[in-house]
């Protein structure tokens, strides 16, 4: 089996309950990975968790579901050391946690930028720096950002501001994680067809976004949907593996750096 092979890997995935970490989960228990830990956030989230631990077995893969806030540093600690009890230890860590804020910077609350800054850039920190300690070498980490960090706009400064930090930490990481084979990367979707996205945009900006991207008119939606990022996944965790330290924006041509 090559290092590089999805074949026999053992997975991590934390926000991997439902859509688009739901889909990775399904996708590399597919495509032959051994094992696949699915984290989610809170109670609300655990049947999806459950459901998308039970398709991950219907196709071989041993699945074992885990809650936690991931906005400290000892429940990263804690999730990669239960997963790897459970499971053993990943080879291939994947962070799809994050939260999106559309407001003005003049109505943004202290609160705001803190729950912000904790679940979009502290939680992406921690779980990077518990993956550069658990995964196997030649592992494989990805984290999801945002194509925002490519554009010019308003209103969405907490959130691609938060975002932002996790190019640096995906670039430091690359480099103090090659000597073992680890590649590390940022993917950043387009607007994604999501409950997220609905619940920010008002029906003028939906429609503003369905058709910003150069391919807009060939999507389901208009927008990214959560399919066109899965073979990006796939690729980085497995034959992709020579990319590294980069922050990948897959929208469609919605917006470039």
């Amino acid at each position: 089996m090559s290092n590089h092979s999805i074949q026999g890997k053992t997975v991590l995935i934390a926000g991997g309950a439902k859509n688009l970490g739901g889909l990775i989960a399904r996708d590399l228990a597919a495509q032959g990975a051994k094992a696949i830990a699915v984290h989610y956030n809170s109670e609300s989230t655990r049947a999806a968790a459950e459901e998308t631990a039970a398709a991950v077995r219907q196709s071989g893969a041993k699945a074992a579901i885990f809650q936690a806030d991931l906005t400290t540093a000892n429940a990263n600690a804690k999730l990669f050391a239960d997963a790897t009890a459970a499971l053993g230890r990943p080879d291939i860590a994947i962070n799809t946690v994050g939260m999106v804020l559309k407001k003005p910077i003049t109505e943004i609350s202290e609160n705001e930028y803190d729950a912000m800054a904790a679940i979009n850039s502290k939680s992406a920190f921690f779980f990077l720096k518990e993956a550069g300690l658990a995964v196997n070498d030649n592992g494989k980490i990805v984290t999801l950002v945002t194509s925002l960090l490519g554009a010019y706009t308003p209103f969405y400064s907490i959130y691609e501001g938060m975002k932002a930090p996790v190019e640096h930490f995906t670039r430091a990481a690359s480099k103090e994680f090659g000597a073992r084979g680890i590649s590390v990367n940022a993917i950043g979707p387009g607007p994604m067809d999501t409950p997220f996205f609905y619940g920010q945009e008002s029906p003028e900006a939906q429609a503003y976004h369905k058709s910003a991207a150069a391919l807009s008119a060939f999507s389901r939606t208009g927008l990214t949907d959560i399919e066109d990022i899965i073979p990006w996944i796939r690729l980085l965790v497995s034959d992709g593996w020579w990319m590294t330290g980069q922050t990948i924006l897959v929208n469609g041509g919605y917006t470039t750096k």
